[in-house]
């Protein structure tokens, strides 16, 4: 581990040369975190993160993009596929991940490279199973389901083709998002950068030639084939990133306990889980009860949400950055630190939230043109813009607060605030405002924003008041087991 001194003080940084683990271990009075030397890297770290999540987001968007060239049909079941997808599958793989949030994290820190290695092999054994047991039989006998949701048997039938294809790959993908954390535990952000770069071209000339090609193309099915292959080449490739240029300082071999010992383990993955459940439901059913105001209004809905989830990515990046630094500090039992980097982060994320807000607020116009050209759509998209933009302020401080809480280990306070504040405070009151209010789209955000608020205040309070001594009990505690 490179420390780089400044001024008086030093800080951990890099990942090409963590040669001894004898400078992550001192005390927390030894040394304090220097506000620039935080920043800079806060900031360069962030930034191939930004463009991972880009990336990655845009791997399931050409999916649907190749299906929309053969016909509407295909292009309903492949969005419907994939929503379905993202809920009962990648949902709960980025929830099970933000175990190594903390775990691997803070071993790191504590100068316990093989453990980095051991959570990496037992969180994926855990995503796996739950995999072939529960997922992949909800995945294969999906269309009763589908039916019952949209009552058209052609298109559930559709949906469950590309489901049962799409398993194949759900493995791949698991071992991405628990690869992903074991290389940014050691500061190694860049590295899924360049794996993306690389799968972009190949996924898309696959969708070219698997979907759309007048000789090899397959059509509908050639779809998800794309992304089985995609989903495993990530992985692979982190693979070779970790055997051939960096990342291979934590791991230690297989080891059979991975097997054994999970509760630790689940006490932060199920938590975890309902974290990133509640949002991904709550966004599914304000979508669902945009429908009943009429297709205009759900075109505008999904522009307000696809708008969002681009600018998202940026305080999200940023998020995943902080929960790695703020791990390491407790790792090192470094309480002061953990506690100075807090504040900075939550100073660079009120400036992330407010460049958000300019950004979907004075390019609104444009933003709903892009997407569509219909008057009366882009008339109410203009309109909730304006509240998107607004929650960006609350939903930047949101992500850093949940990052925050992930890297000391608290997923179970975030999962219960999430609750909160999806199901108790914002669709109660977002159906209340839209439907005997008689506010329409508008009510529904106003709900949604009221629950975001809540959450980023809330999540602030517990963050700024945290009992550092006790987060670093607590870590402790897990890394003996």
């Amino acid at each position: 581990m490179r420390i780089i001194m400044i001024g008086d003080e030093e800080i951990l940084i890099g990942a090409t040369d963590h040669v001894s683990y004898a400078t992550i271990e001192q005390e927390q009075d030894t040394s304090v975190a220097n506000t620039k030397g935080e920043i800079h890297f806060i900031i360069k770290s962030s930034f191939p993160l930004v463009v991972t999540f880009l990336l990655q987001y845009l791997v399931s968007v050409l999916s649907v993009f190749a299906a929309g060239r053969i016909g509407s049909k295909e292009l309903a079941a492949v969005s419907l596929a994939i929503t379905t997808f993202n809920i009962t599958g990648l949902a709960i793989y980025q929830g099970m991940a933000t175990s190594l949030d903390a775990l691997c994290s803070q071993a790191f820190g504590a100068g316990m490279p093989h453990k980095v290695g051991l959570y990496f092999q037992r969180c994926s054994a855990i995503m796996l199973v739950i995999t072939l047991v529960l997922l992949v039989p909800i995945w294969w006998f999906s269309c009763p389901i589908i039916y019952t949701l949209v009552g058209d048997k052609e298109l559930a039938m559709m949906c469950q083709t590309y489901l049962r294809i799409l398993t194949f790959g759900a493995p791949g993908l698991l071992f991405f998002e628990t690869g992903k954390r074991f290389l940014q535990a050691q500061h190694i952000f860049d590295a899924t950068t360049y794996i993306l770069l690389a799968v972009a071209p190949i996924n898309f000339i696959l969708n070219w030639l698997l979907v759309w090609h007048p000789a090899y193309g397959l059509g509908f099915i050639g779809a998800p084939i794309t992304l089985v292959i995609v989903y495993w080449l990530m992985p692979l490739m982190i693979l070779g990133y970790v055997c051939f240029i960096d990342g291979k300082k934590c791991w230690n071999g297989f080891e059979r306990t991975a097997l054994t010992n999970w509760g630790p383990m689940l006490e932060l993955a199920l938590p975890g889980v309902i974290m990133v459940e509640a949002e991904y439901l709550a966004f599914e059913v304000l979508t669902i009860l945009a429908a009943k105001f009429g297709t205009d209004s759900l075109a505008a809905q999904s522009i307000a949400s696809s708008v969002g989830a681009l600018v998202f990515q940026l305080p999200f990046a940023f998020a995943v950055t902080i929960t790695t630094r703020i791990g390491h500090y407790v790792g090192r039992k470094d309480g002061k630190s953990a506690a100075k980097v807090t504040k900075i982060a939550l100073a660079c994320t009120s400036a992330i939230s407010m460049f958000d807000f300019l950004v979907v607020f004075f390019f609104r116009h444009i933003w709903s043109r892009v997407f569509t050209k219909d008057k009366n759509v882009t008339a109410i998209s203009d309109v909730i813009l304006i509240l998107v933009a607004i929650n960006q302020l609350a939903d930047g401080l949101n992500v850093a607060g949940s990052g925050l809480l992930r890297g000391q280990g608290r997923q179970k306070m975030g999962s219960v605030l999430n609750m909160i504040s999806y199901y108790v405070i914002s669709l109660p009151l977002g159906f209340f405002l839209a439907f005997h209010v008689n506010l329409g789209l508008k009510g529904l955000w106003y709900g949604l924003m009221s629950g975001v608020f809540f959450l980023s205040l809330s999540q602030l309070a517990m963050v700024l008041t945290t009992n550092w001594d006790s987060v670093i009990i607590e870590s402790l505690r897990r890394h003996d087991h």
